[in-house]
């Protein structure tokens, strides 16, 4: 293959990134992207496995003698959201959009297979995996459940995601703790409804259902150490009600974020502990549904060195940098680190709209740095010699 210049790979790349924009597809929906990707590693050189998990997409690229393997991972998914954005590229599907920059990360991750298949410049061999359904976090157990360890062997992994408010070619990294787990909870609250005339004639779940979204407050800030890091929102609530009849049942839903598992369970026992009083406080009864969707991502020390050095051959020592604390948004990136090392940074998207706000849109202006980064891991980690 030949030799490409960066600015003609930069212009390949915000093509496909604006071809990927235009097409969204939700977790596990994502066929025309699967095969839009395997198209294209397929004309890059690469072996192609297509239908891990489901939607899931995996590239093997091996250059040299070497016997190790590293990996390297882009989601492909977008989000049930309905795109603002008057781009000629806004999305082509109505309801769903790539707000999340899954479309950018997809094709930094294809420009990278470019760059390495055309370059070379390692040692070993690549996988390079495009991963369905990250948004509700069920696309990297999926293809870990269909094998993807076993058949696809690696020893570490490194991911990234776009940053709204990070400068264009800037990244940001840090060890240990980087983004927290994901639990959600739903309470039901069943009473007898009646006449909004009437109150005392039934057990009405709503005033029962307000007392309980203030006592769940009192989780974090009165039986949760000050040195733990939890978070406990409530983000719906739904009764049976209308506007002259009491309702007799209320649902309570949200989430809660966390790092230590230990702090996971503490949640989940005051959480119970609080349904159950508040529930016979006011006659009525309670049901708690408790589930963990993501678990903490935590970055390997010794990898995240390897990466922040790989970044500093691409961009200037100020552009990378490491982060002062953890975020508590989810990623699902993390189940893959529960198997192997790895390192999961950030990259600077400029002065967007937020993620997952209906207006936002990925800068192209940092496909290149992105995969530039990618093939500078994969240099150092499997470098020549």
């Amino acid at each position: 293959m030949a030799k490409l210049d960066h600015e003609t790979l930069h212009r390949e790349m915000t093509a496909w990134r604006r071809d990927l924009h235009a097409h969204p597809e939700f977790g596990f929906e994502e066929k025309r992207t699967a095969a839009f990707v395997a198209e294209k590693l397929r004309a890059f050189g690469l072996e192609v496995a297509e239908g891990v998990g489901g939607t899931g997409v995996v590239g093997t690229l091996t250059r040299g003698s070497g016997n190790r393997a590293i990996a390297l991972r882009a989601d492909m998914d977008a989000l049930r959201i309905a795109e603002q954005g008057t781009q000629t590229w806004r999305s082509q599907t109505s309801g769903t959009m790539h707000a999340c920059g899954h479309d950018g990360h997809t094709s930094m991750l294809l420009g990278a297979a470019r760059l390495l298949a055309g370059e070379g410049g390692f040692d070993g061999t690549v996988r390079f995996i495009f991963q369905p359904a990250e948004e509700w976090g069920k696309g990297a157990l999926a293809m870990l459940d269909d094998g993807l360890l076993e058949r696809f062997p690696f020893e570490e992994i490194f991911g990234l995601h776009n940053m709204p408010g990070l400068p264009i070619g800037h990244f940001e990294t840090r060890s240990g703790p980087v983004m927290s787990a994901e639990d959600n909870f739903e309470i039901v609250l069943k009473g007898l409804g009646g006449h909004a005339a009437r109150p005392h004639a039934g057990r009405e779940t709503l005033v029962a259902a307000c007392a309980l979204v203030v006592n769940l407050q009192t989780i974090v800030s009165r039986r949760l150490s000050p040195t733990d890091i939890g978070v406990v929102s409530v983000t719906e609530l739904i009764t049976d009600g209308t506007r002259n009849a009491l309702p007799g049942l209320a649902r309570i839903l949200g989430d809660c974020r966390s790092f230590r598992p230990e702090v996971s369970a503490a949640i989940e026992q005051e959480m119970r502990r609080i349904a159950e009083g508040t529930a016979q406080a006011y006659n009525v009864a309670a049901e708690v549904t408790y589930t963990r969707e993501f678990v903490p991502l935590i970055n390997d020390a010794t990898l995240v060195d390897e990466a922040l050095a790989a970044a500093r051959t691409v961009l200037a020592d100020d552009a990378v940098r490491i982060a002062a604390e953890p975020m508590t948004a989810s990623e699902d990136f993390a189940r893959f680190l529960d198997h192997v090392p790895g390192c999961f940074f950030f990259m600077g998207n400029g002065e967007t709209a937020p993620l997952h706000n209906p207006a936002y849109d990925f800068n192209d202006e940092g496909l290149l740095h992105g995969a530039r980064f990618h093939a500078a891991v994969v240099r150092r980690r499997l470098a020549l010699g």
